[in-house]
């Protein structure tokens, strides 16, 4: 199973000094049970705000790209949040459930302007004697008017794909077409909301591979630049069906998708982190299940995609991988009271963090 991240991008600062403190701390914005989200100050992990969501548990963030407005999510109430993301104020949020009507949704991707909010859905309806689930269907929220405004059912060929209304959105910079990825990377069109192509990820150009896949549990991505997607991959040979993993890129421009081997599978792959100058990767492997389960960093050469380094640490039954703004720490968090860190260079612990609460895994931002 492979895990894509969230995206982010931040300015190279030096290396923290004894102790693992970024040299230049920012805060950490993430969610937490049962209707909040938390900032937290990188250098001392003090909490310094706990902001009340009226839509209850958030269960995805996200940054617009020029870093102005924060956008989240909540499954209690299916909400959207916008909020400044320089002073954290809640600038909007709103309910689209009713007593008749039900949403389920699991994050999207606002339009340039900040007006409009992309995403896959799925509608429930209360009739008389039940409840009517809806198909699954690209919509678009308009945040003005605080509610759905267009829909368009997925043909059954794309709603058959796996990911279902998790899959992860991305829009073009242009802000003219939508991606979904799932198996298959839909090209959606958001005037018409009609998929105008179907990328194949399972075929990319390099030979030698076959059914190349993002894996389960898909909740973001990382991003080199404003037009590249990079993400891990599973993949298998056409012959002895020999799985591999791979670094994957797709432009958000050109359209066209790229896969690299890196080396064999283990039992599960979680997460991808890219330093802010883009010359290192990092990823947690899993090897084992339950008793014997063993959990690892691994550390790459982005140039090379060769593996430069890897260090075991403490397995959680579920977590997060995530990394500071300067890249000098990474961070174990997610489905737990606490955050870990580990010096990204030795990729040994130093502290942990009390959150205190809950932390979902809606993922995690770091803020300037």
């Amino acid at each position: 199973m492979t895990t894509l991240v969230r995206k982010a991008a931040f300015a190279v600062s030096a290396l923290a000094l004894a102790g693992g403190v970024p040299a230049s701390a920012g805060t950490l914005m993430l969610g937490t049970y049962p209707d909040k989200l938390f900032t937290v100050d990188e250098a001392t992990g003090a909490i310094k705000e706990k902001i009340q969501l009226e839509g209850g548990l958030p269960v995805s963030l996200r940054i617009t790209p020029d870093q102005s407005k924060i956008f989240a999510t909540t499954i209690t109430n299916s909400s959207v949040i916008v909020m400044d993301a320089k002073s954290h104020k809640i600038l909007t949020q709103f309910n689209l459930n009713t007593p008749t009507e039900r949403y389920r949704f699991n994050g999207g991707v606002p339009d340039p302007s900040g007006r409009y909010f992309y995403t896959t859905l799925l509608r429930t309806d209360k009739l008389v004697d039940r409840w009517k689930v809806g198909k699954q269907s690209f919509a678009v929220i308009d945040i003005a008017q605080k509610k759905v405004v267009r829909t368009a059912e997925l043909t059954p060929e794309d709603d058959a794909l796996n990911g279902g209304y998790r899959a992860p959105v991305m829009l073009s910079p242009d802000g003219k077409t939508m991606y979904v990825f799932k198996d298959k990377v839909l090209v959606v069109d958001v005037a018409t909301l009609k998929v105008v192509d179907r990328i194949d990820v399972q075929k990319p150009e390099a030979t030698g591979y076959e059914s190349v896949a993002f894996g389960g549990g898909v909740e973001g991505f990382q991003m080199t630049n404003s037009n590249e997607l990079v993400s891990l991959f599973t993949a298998a040979d056409p012959y002895v069906h020999n799985k591999v993993f791979g670094l994957g890129k797709f432009d958000l421009n050109s359209r066209k998708f790229s896969f690299t081997s890196m080396g064999p599978i283990t039992t599960g792959i979680s997460g991808l982190e890219i330093t802010p100058d883009g010359k290192t990767g990092y990823t947690v492997v899993t090897n084992g299940m339950t008793g014997n389960k063993r959990c690892e960093f691994w550390k790459f050469d982005m140039a090379s995609l060769k593996l430069t380094d890897k260090a075991e640490f403490h397995c959680r039954s579920r977590f997060t991988l995530g990394m500071s703004g300067d890249g000098a720490s990474l961070y174990i968090y997610g489905a737990s009271y606490d955050i870990e860190l580990y010096n990204a260079q030795t990729l040994k612990y130093e502290k942990t963090y009390d959150l205190g609460a809950d932390a979902t895994m809606a993922g995690m931002l770091v803020l300037k």
